[in-house]
């Protein structure tokens, strides 16, 4: 039996893998439905693909990486970097790829993990899916009769679109990127947009050599970037999103900087009215971009904002008309809610359904880690986790909150975990109040953002509506006993099951 069963080698499995080695788990399964690491970063490859923060501030704290090319850093080179990652903390010799979890189940004191024909039993199920993982297909009718070329942004191929008519379905953070990429190739390029976004000037520019040397050599220098970065995107976060209430004239000024930067670029009033959104900055997730904007002013590609009615086998149709086409582009999204959480069946003591518990008892989950229910279960990817703009943040965050979990675990002989649920109720509680009271997302304009940010049931319960220097304080001092701790006896399961692990964790103290 192992350690544990991590499902998903992203940046969230990796960071559980990399702390459960320094609690001194050696045991460890990491299972991978891709063919390689990095969850995202291996999956999306399509053109203008970058992180959409700045680089220092979207990785580690622990590994900083002095090697970026630019402040915004390619697709490419995050790939690198979580691949640097997994050999210097060795965690590919525990990865698996090409495995796909279909289900997992508790049974009595530890997890079956169901993929294919195969079962792995482990101690502790970890799932770190991603949030973005299921792309989603825009249900459209005759969108499967279309003789064309279809594109997915999150399962790009190569494609020649020299001298092709192009459509691309969606405008949201990946479509910024890709759009102004698609309108240097194709000989026409109708964009639809259903709902515009925030787009805010972009500090992009290359690193100097000099500069990467200088991080290099003095990692000092890049934990004061990256702690630079950090604060203006917390400024963003909180003052325009969760204290809505209360500095409602910083969301303003984020609306009227955006206005300003779009201004600037389109001098087309109509063209402009199209392009603004109609929602409060934050209730959907804004971006950045140089050349979004511009792109619109281009001869050869145009703006609908009328609802696509149908696709046939050569053309989107409207009620504005018909376009004839080559190459169709979903830059449609994912789906968070209807099939991501959680990405496959989770049964947890007495058969409870997670999928199920979730959607007839609102999406939950206990500092955005620990589910009642659930023993010996780390839900990476769950509601009100995400805190900041920047995932590792996030990340983090968790690993934080495992340390101290399996910490007063092993100072008290258990093995086994699970938070109660009136911990998990007063969390719940304090987040929706937070929420209510306070965010954006219930006293803004947000009705017709349709942000992935709302589940189902127009609850925002994915970000978790506090600072992030609060969600690291709770990470490192919550409440003990709002867990119930046990192991079979005392300290001799201790001794008999972890005595090989305690040099390693005295070694990384």
């Amino acid at each position: 039996m192992h350690d544990a069963v991590i499902v998903g080698a992203g940046f969230g499995g990796m960071g559980a893998a990399i702390e459960l080695k320094r609690l001194g788990f050696g045991d460890l399964l990491v299972l991978e439905r891709e063919d390689d690491l990095g969850g995202t970063w291996h999956v999306n490859r399509y053109p203008g693909l970058a992180v959409d923060i700045p680089s220092p501030t979207y990785s580690y704290s622990f590994e900083p990486n002095p090697h970026w090319s630019r402040l915004f850093a390619p697709g490419e080179e995050l790939k690198r970097y979580a691949a640097h990652v997994a050999e210097k903390y060795g965690l590919r010799p525990s990865m698996r790829f090409g495995v796909a979890v279909t289900g997992a189940r508790w049974r009595d004191d530890h997890w079956e993990v169901a993929a294919g024909e195969e079962t792995f039993r482990a101690r502790y199920l970890v799932t770190a899916t991603g949030f973005l993982s299921m792309p989603r297909k825009p249900d459209i009718a005759g969108i499967d009769t279309f003789r064309g070329e279809v594109l997915h942004t999150a399962a790009w191929r190569p494609t020649d679109l020299r001298g092709k008519r192009v459509a691309v379905i969606g405008t949201g953070a990946t479509a910024v990127q890709l759009i102004p990429e698609l309108a240097r190739e194709a000989s026409a390029l109708t964009v639809y947009q259903r709902t515009p976004i925030w787009v805010s000037p972009k500090p992009d520019h290359p690193i100097p050599p000099p500069v990467r040397k200088l991080f290099a050599r003095l990692p000092f220098a890049q934990r004061a970037v990256r702690w630079l970065g950090s604060a203006v995107l917390e400024l963003m976060m909180i003052s325009g999103v969760v204290h809505y209430r209360q500095l409602r004239v910083a969301n303003r000024l984020a609306e009227w900087w955006c206005r300003a930067h779009l201004h600037r670029q389109v001098r087309d009033p109509e063209l402009r009215r199209e392009l603004t959104p109609d929602y409060s900055f934050g209730c959907k997730r804004p971006t950045f971009s140089n050349d979004y904007f511009r792109t619109f002013t281009r001869p050869h590609v145009r703006l609908e904002t009328s609802s696509v009615t149908g696709i046939d086998a050569t053309g989107v149709t409207t009620a504005n008309g018909r376009t004839e086409i080559d190459v169709l582009v979903l830059a449609t999204g994912f789906d968070l809610w209807d099939v991501n959480f959680p990405a496959f069946p989770v049964i947890g003591r007495d058969g409870r359904d997670l999928g199920a518990w979730w959607r007839q008892n609102r999406f939950q989950a206990y500092e955005g880690v620990t589910v009642p229910g659930f023993p010996n279960h780390l839900s990476l990817n769950s509601p009100y986790s995400y805190s900041g703009l920047s995932y590792f943040t996030t990340i983090e965050c968790q690993m934080t909150h495992m340390r101290r979990l399996f910490t007063a675990m092993r100072a008290r002989g258990a093995t086994v975990f699970e938070v109660t649920e009136r911990a998990n109720d007063e969390f719940l509680e304090r987040m929706r109040a937070k929420v209510t009271g306070n965010s954006v997302f219930s006293l803004g304009r947000c009705a017709t953002a349709h942000s992935y940010y709302f589940n189902q049931h127009g609850e925002a319960t994915l970000l978790r509506p506090t600072s992030t220097f609060g969600a690291r304080r709770a990470a490192r001092s919550f409440p003990l006993e709002d867990y119930d701790l046990s192991g079979q006896t005392g300290r001799q399961a201790l001794q008999r099951n972890v005595r090989h692990q305690l040099p390693q964790m005295r070694s990384n103290s």
